[in-house]
C-alpha cells in the first residue's frame, strides 16, 4: 500500500493537487489515520509490528511529501521568474521617463551654483571625533549649546555628525588658505516631526583668505545672488543671531513663496521665511586649526528646506516615503 501512495506522489503536478494527496494520507480521515486506529484491533503480540511498519510508512510519506513539495516550489518559481521576465532592450513606445529626487534635485542646483564660483566640493565621514564636529568649532565640552544638536552617540564616545561643519575643519587642517569649499552631505539628530528628521541633507561653505581680505559685504553679496538664483524674485534680510562657530553671524531670510511676503499660515503671517544661517568665522575657530592672520566666512542650510519651499511641498516626511504618486509629479 505504501508503494501506491509514494507513485501517487511522484506524478503529481502542482502544489493544489500535492496537498490535496497529503490530505487524504494525513488528513482525519486518511490512510494513516485510518491504519493508526486500527491498531485497537490488532492482537497484543502483533502490536510492536503493526506500529513499526505505519511509522515506517508515515516517515517515508512525509520525505516523499516535503522533497515532492521543495521540487513543485522550485518549479513554480522558475515559471513565475520567466513570466516576469522583461526584455529592457525592446522598444516601448511610451517609456516611462524617470526623475532625480526632489531633495537629490536640490542638492545637484546648490552644488552646482558654487562649483560655478570656484568652490570645492569636499566629503567627510558621517561617523566623526567629538574634535571635529564640536570642540574644533568653538562648542567645547561644558557648551550649552550642544544640547541644542539633538546629537547621537556610539558606545565608543563618537557621534553621528549633526551638522557638514566637521568637513570644513579636515579640510583647513589639510590645505592652506586661500580656501573656497562646500561640504554637502547626510548629517543626524534625534528629531522627527512635520519639519525634521532625523537623517537629512545640508549644505555648508566655507571661504578663508588672508587677513582682512573677507568682510561681511562679501558674505551678503553671495547669499543674495545665491538665494535669488535658487528662488526667483524675492526679497532678502539678515537678522543677527548666534553660532558658535561664526562672530558676527545672522540668520537669513526670504520672502515668503507662498504668500509673496503679504502673510500667511506657513510663514505665521510674518511675511519672511527663514532658509539659511552665516556669518564671519570665529577666531577661536581658526586657532584651533592652526591659522594666523586669516580671515573668513561660512554660511549653511539645509537641503530639504529648500526643496520644500522650492517644490511647495507641505510635510518634509513625505520626501522620504517614496510615494510613487508624490515623486512622480517632479519629472
Amino acid at each position: 500500500m505504501n508503494t501506491n501512495w509514494l507513485e501517487k506522489i511522484d506524478t503529481i503536478k502542482s502544489l493544489e493537487e500535492l496537498e490535496n494527496l497529503r490530505i487524504d494520507i494525513f488528513g482525519k480521515k486518511g490512510y494513516l489515520t485510518l491504519e493508526f486506529a486500527k491498531m485497537k484491533e490488532v492482537p497484543n503480540e502483533e502490536k510492536k509490528e503493526f506500529a513499526k511498519h505505519l511509522n515506517e510508512a508515515k516517515i517515508s510519506l512525509t520525505e516523499a511529501l516535503e522533497n515532492k513539495k521543495t521540487i513543485l516550489m522550485v518549479d513554480a518559481l522558475d515559471k513565475q521568474l520567466k513570466s516576469e521576465k522583461i526584455d529592457v532592450t525592446k522598444f516601448v513606445a511610451n517609456p516611462q521617463i524617470g526623475a532625480a529626487h526632489p531633495v537629490q534635485f536640490t542638492m545637484d542646483r546648490i552644488i552646482t551654483y558654487f562649483q560655478n564660483l570656484n568652490f570645492s566640493v569636499e566629503d567627510g565621514p558621517l561617523v566623526e571625533d567629538d574634535f571635529y564636529n564640536f570642540e574644533a568649532l568653538n562648542l567645547p565640552a561644558y557648551h550649552p549649546a550642544r544640547d541644542m544638536q539633538d546629537t547621537f552617540y556610539t558606545k565608543d564616545g563618537k557621534v553621528l555628525r549633526t551638522h557638514t561643519s566637521p568637513v570644513q575643519i579636515r579640510t583647513m587642517l589639510a590645505q592652506k588658505p586661500p580656501i573656497r569649499m562646500i561640504a554637502p552631505g547626510s548629517v543626524f539628530r534625534k528629531d522627527f516631526d512635520l519639519t525634521h528628521t532625523p537623517m537629512f541633507h545640508q549644505v555648508e561653505g566655507l571661504v578663508v583668505a588672508g587677513e582682512g581680505e573677507i568682510s561681511f559685504a562679501n558674505l551678503k553679496y553671495v547669499m543674495v545672488e545665491f538665494l535669488k538664483h535658487m528662488f526667483g524674485d524675492v526679497e532678502v534680510r539678515f537678522r543677527p543671531s548666534f553660532f558658535p562657530f561664526t562672530e558676527p553671524s545672522s540668520e537669513v531670510d526670504i520672502s515668503c513663496v507662498f504668500c509673496k511676503g503679504k502673510g500667511c499660515r506657513v510663514c505665521s503671517g510674518t511675511g519672511w521665511l527663514e532658509v539659511l544661517g552665516c556669518g564671519i568665522v570665529d577666531i577661536n575657530v581658526f586657532e584651533a586649526v592652526g591659522y594666523k592672520n586669516v580671515s573668513g566666512y561660512a554660511f549653511g542650510l539645509g537641503v530639504e528646506r529648500f526643496a520644500m519651499l522650492i517644490h511647495k511641498i507641505g510635510d518634509l516626511r513625505s520626501l522620504f516615503e517614496s510615494d510613487i504618486r508624490l515623486l512622480g509629479q517632479f519629472k
